[in-house]
């Protein structure tokens, strides 16, 4: 089955004051369809430390935010975090990278017949394929953030596609990736188009991340009907230790 997902609320790549739910779309899924995965505090969320490194807070340029974020993850420890332009002094103890975020807006979303709906029981060979593909941070618990599919090639899980963030109306498409020896057969397309169906048949709009420099995924997601929303920033800190 394949449906076209040309919906008529992204909002086009242009500069906006007003403030879109992807602006802060980790915030919006804590405090929304993710909610039974968080932890807060105040003004800051996280989701469990087996989920996802992904952290968030309400307003990236309000203190009380970053002094949350602070007690929700304790001094010294790791976090990831997103959109955040500016960090505050002595948060910029890790690394930071630009990336690009990008919205289904033509994509002909299918399903496809090879493509196996993963669960706990295939996360031992989901973390495999992660370990060997490196698409990005993947956890034992991240397959509760939405639905995960594959594809197996004697018997052997060599791609994988699946749902991550997932604020109100949205879910991002992510940990696409497909061992080497796979990669140029078009597995990692057909199950971003799969994850979109099933994404598109709730109501929901796919979005992406990638990295900047991944501009061979970039090229790809266009071709699938994505377009660039904006730039924006990842980046993985520790808290500082005075905090």
């Amino acid at each position: 089955m394949s449906t076209r997902l040309d919906p008529s609320h992204p909002s086009p790549p242009r500069e906006s004051a007003e403030p879109h739910v992807l602006d802060n779309a980790a915030w919006a899924a804590l405090n929304g369809p993710h909610r039974h995965l968080a932890q807060t505090v105040g003004s800051a969320a996280r989701y469990r430390t087996d989920v996802s490194p992904f952290v968030a807070v309400a307003d990236p340029g309000q203190p009380q935010s970053w002094a949350d974020l602070a007690d929700l993850v304790g001094a010294g420890n790791s976090f990831a975090i997103a959109g955040v332009q500016t960090l505050p002094d002595g948060w910029d103890t890790g690394q930071s990278g630009q990336g690009v975020q990008m919205v289904a807006t033509a994509v002909e979303a299918r399903t496809d017949p090879e493509a196996e709906r993963l669960g706990p029981a295939d996360v031992p060979e989901m973390l495999a394929l992660v370990e060997r593909a490196k698409p990005g941070p993947f956890l034992p618990g991240t397959v509760e953030m939405g639905a995960y599919y594959g594809i197996r090639r004697g018997g052997r899980l060599v791609a994988m596609a699946g749902e991550r963030l997932r604020p109100p109306g949205w879910t991002e498409i992510s940990a696409v990736c497909t061992d080497d020896e796979h990669r140029g057969q078009g597995l990692a397309s057909r199950l971003v188009l799969h994850t979109a169906a099933g994404i598109g048949a709730r109501g929901d709009t796919p979005f992406l991340h990638a990295a900047a420099v991944n501009t061979g995924a970039i090229r790809l997601y266009e071709a699938l009907g994505f377009t660039l929303r904006r730039s924006t920033l990842f980046h993985f800190l520790q808290v500082p230790g005075d905090r």
